[in-house]
């Protein structure tokens, strides 16, 4: 039901809006200049012909195929579209992100169930299409760019490995790059977080068992103790030495206790990562050798064609570009600031930094330079 109502909502906000650009707006605008040409080839049965400013693969161009060749037989019947080719106008491949971006908006709900299940489902509708208004996201729904698509194959993929289905969220990454080639950045992102619940689940199983190993315990009789104990005195008097062997010798899950309690801060916890990742080297690249798989392809394609890009090449060196970091940051910070912020963090920010000023200003001239750096010289 949550579901139902959410995309309810979404789509009584983008279908008027959506109408009111395409009334504006009826022709292609800014890059759609290229997006909408290359979709009516393909609608035309033309796969060979490529706008060279074309950056990104064609994923966006062949999902809009799929998506017209669903909405034809309708087309044909009410007499909106006679031909296929009809049906590719401008009006109607812009419809597809309006489609996605519905799609995307229950991918947000069943992501915020999945984190917190105690969530109940009008908070999680709440959530999910506040998420569903991101400017740059909204913005880019009543256009036909591959943002929307990109996003909702990302989330699908994140969706995936949260519900620990790997195979199915490398094939939504390739999905996502087929949208846009950057997503591979995403996707080692997913990867990593499914990396860390994958040690966090062994590291629950072990708190488990010996949580059931000492309730077992409790609970036996005493005379079975007694039992355990005049065997384990006599087998000590008959194998002292082996007993200092076995004595001297630490299991897997004390060393991860020690290092533990040895480790703290940012590079302890470097250190204890770097150590379970280790220690589980093997269980992890079985379950998660299908992202390796999608990493191998992606560097294959960027070796044969010479670029991430496809087209526009001379235009899209790579390059370090760290003011994107600042960009990200910024706007990161401005949309969740209604929701982690407000005045009783205020004051204990300025009650820490009357406290520790001498560190905030540190802090905050290496952060200027940094950002002065970055904009001077990569941007």
């Amino acid at each position: 039901m949550g579901r139902l109502v959410l995309a309810l909502m979404v789509v009584a906000c983008t279908l008027p809006i959506s109408t009111l650009v395409n009334y504006v707006v009826p022709d292609a605008y800014m890059d759609e200049i290229f997006h909408v040409p290359q979709a009516q080839g393909y609608c035309k049965g033309d796969f060979n012909t490529w706008d060279p400013m074309i950056t990104t693969l064609p994923g966006l161009y062949y999902v809009s195929l799929a998506y017209i060749a669903s909405l034809f037989p309708g087309m044909q019947w009410t007499g909106k579209a006679r031909t296929f080719q009809e049906a590719c106008s401008t009006a109607i491949l812009r419809s597809v992100n309006i489609s996605l971006a519905i799609i995307c908006a229950l991918l947000f709900y069943d992501i915020i169930i999945e984190l917190r299940p105690e969530t109940n489902a009008r908070s999680a509708i709440r959530q999910a299409f506040v998420l569903s208004l991101y400017p740059l996201h909204w913005f880019f729904t009543f256009l036909f760019y591959t943002d929307v698509g990109s996003t909702t194959a990302v989330m699908a993929m994140y969706l995936a490995c949260i519900k620990r289905s790997y195979w199915l969220s490398a094939l939504l990454g390739c999905l996502a790059i087929v949208f846009r080639q950057t997503n591979i950045v995403w996707m080692a992102f997913v990867a990593c977080m499914g990396v860390l619940d994958y040690l966090d689940m062994f590291s629950r199983k072990n708190n488990l068992l010996k949580k059931t190993d000492a309730l077992v315990e409790s609970k036996t009789d005493s005379s079975v103790l007694n039992k355990r104990i005049v065997h384990a005195r006599f087998k000590n008097r008959r194998n002292v030495n082996s007993n200092k062997i076995a004595n001297n010798t630490v299991s897997e899950e004390n060393l991860h206790q020690s290092k533990d309690s040895e480790c703290s801060g940012v590079l302890g916890e470097l250190q204890v990562l770097a150590y379970r990742l280790w220690c589980k080297k093997w269980g992890i690249l079985t379950t998660f050798y299908p992202f390796l798989l999608v990493a191998f392809a992606f560097l294959a394609f960027v070796v044969y064609n010479g670029s991430i890009v496809v087209g526009a090449k001379e235009a899209h060196p790579v390059s370090p570009h760290f003011t994107q970091i600042l960009y990200f940051g910024l706007a990161s910070a401005v949309a969740i600031a209604p929701v982690h912020f407000n005045l009783s963090k205020a004051v204990v920010l300025c009650q820490s930094f009357r406290k520790e000023r001498t560190k905030f200003l540190v802090l905050f001239f290496s952060a200027l330079i940094s950002a002065l750096v970055s904009v001077h010289f990569f941007r």
